[in-house]
């Protein structure tokens, strides 16, 4: 990653992670078209309404992979074998202990969540039904997704791609047999889901086992080491309360949606943000590369070379934004009616005309944090989303919705947000890049004095 031809190397390193990353959406999206077909739009609108309140809690834990991503890459980078392997082992034992959390805490508090939400009287039983047990297997969750982390830091995408197929494929079955032959509702879509979730887990322990290298995986090694736990948790908390508190403005999002009384306006709005999801996580499988491939050339103290990654993932996400999103557009209509149909549509139509159009944008905006988090800044660039986004929207919603109850007025606020804090974190990246590149000057002068 810290050499050679860029612009082929992070296409080849992406696109196995924007393949993984739209199976891992599939699972969502298996469960929320077979609960449309075939259970409703009460159902439907029950498992739309969780997503906001899944991603506020899980992501927190996940900001922490992202830290652990950073890690391996520069230990990788400095070719310092025996940190990779303490960063790694320390990573692994705190997904477990992470998924021990969020099952408690998941389980126990689901209803009063969805309560403060304001979720709809009709949806809120089959809403808790699907969270508990969603949050019964956050093991499984949390292991993939630092397991399939570390496996990026070293260039490996294609393992957890293949094991995510064979557990969507898992998925999509279990669906229809516990939705369709057994009538679990929406029970059956959360079993179907923690079940693959466990396959892709599993898998992914036992390669990390099975590599050599800096990234093998011995269970009884297991342990926290402190200094590598410190170090994650300084690049990775900043980057999951950063997810964490967007996405607790994405509640209050969810919750304006909620206010208009209508089912029927929570499964468009659910529709449209499922179909939206496949448009973002391919945008940001190049924010993942700039994260990997950016913390091993800092590690190989290749400065200059983050400024050339970074201006490569833009081009790449601003064509792979323009493309899938105005593709989105153009499709809506038969896209919506894979979820719902009927009055549904025209709402989800609302959603997907403003959003989908502009999410070039919030591709754009992620990059920077991206380069900046594998340059060790973390602290910037959520400070500058919580602002630009989490602080605006609240605004937004508090002030200019209530005085104008549309939906259009609810959906602006993206663009405008995005808009907004993409150009204060380009700022702050190239102040970043700058002092890094001193630093690098500096060490460089000292090794050759």
């Amino acid at each position: 990653m810290t050499e050679g031809n860029f612009w082929k190397k992070i296409l080849i390193f992406t696109i196995p992670i924007m393949l993984s990353s739209i199976l891992q959406l599939l699972f969502n999206t298996v469960d929320m078209i077979v609960i449309g077909q075939f259970a409703g739009d009460a159902s439907l609108a029950a498992v739309g309404s969780t997503s906001a309140l899944i991603n506020l809690i899980v992501n927190l834990f996940i900001g922490v992979s992202i830290g652990a991503n950073v890690v391996v890459s520069r230990a990788v980078g400095q070719g310092s074998l025996e940190k990779a392997q303490r960063a790694t082992h320390t990573a692994i034992l705190f997904s477990f202990i992470a998924g021990a959390i969020l099952i408690v805490f998941g389980v126990l508090t689901s209803r009063t969540w969805l309560e403060l939400m304001g979720t709809t009287k009709e949806s809120i039983d089959k809403a808790t039904t699907y969270l508990q047990i969603y949050f019964a297997g956050s093991i499984f969750n949390m292991a993939y997704n630092f397991g399939a982390s570390i496996l990026k830091s070293v260039g490996e995408t294609r393992r957890p791609l293949y094991y995510l197929l064979f557990a969507g494929i898992a998925n999509a079955l279990l669906n229809l047999l516990f939705v369709i032959s057994f009538n679990m509702d929406v029970a059956g879509v959360a079993l179907a889901t923690i079940i693959s979730q466990g396959i892709s887990a599993i898998l992914v322990i036992i390669y990390l086992m099975k590599r050599p290298g800096y990234v093998n995986l011995k269970l009884r090694k297991l342990r926290i080491h402190s200094k590598e736990l410190v170090q994650m948790i300084l690049i990775g908390l900043p980057a999951g309360i950063q997810s964490c508190l967007i996405s607790f403005s994405n509640v209050f999002i969810q919750s304006a949606v909620n206010s208009f009384g209508s089912t029927i306006i929570v499964s468009g709005n659910t529709a449209s943000a499922n179909i939206e999801g496949f448009v973002w996580v391919s945008m940001n499988s190049f924010y993942q590369a700039a994260i990997a491939f950016t913390g091993q050339n800092y590690g190989a103290n290749k400065i200059k070379n983050s400024k050339k990654i970074l201006l490569i993932c833009m081009l790449y996400t601003f064509i792979t934004g323009v493309i899938l999103g105005g593709g989105a557009y153009l499709l809506r209509v038969p896209l919506v009616n894979l979820y719902t149909s009927g009055e549904a549509l025209k709402y989800a139509e609302i959603r997907i005309s403003i959003i989908c159009l502009s999410y070039f944008l919030c591709g754009l905006m992620d990059l920077p944090v991206g380069s900046m988090r594998g340059l060790g800044n973390s602290f910037t660039p959520m400070v500058i989303s919580i602002l630009g986004m989490v602080v605006f929207r609240i605004i937004w919603i508090s002030t200019v919705f209530q005085a104008n109850h549309e939906l259009w007025v609810l959906y602006i606020s993206y663009p405008i947000s995005w808009v907004a804090t993409e150009i204060v974190h380009y700022i702050c990246f190239i102040i970043t890049y700058k002092r890094r590149l001193k630093q690098s000057e500096k060490l460089t002068e000292m090794a050759s004095a």
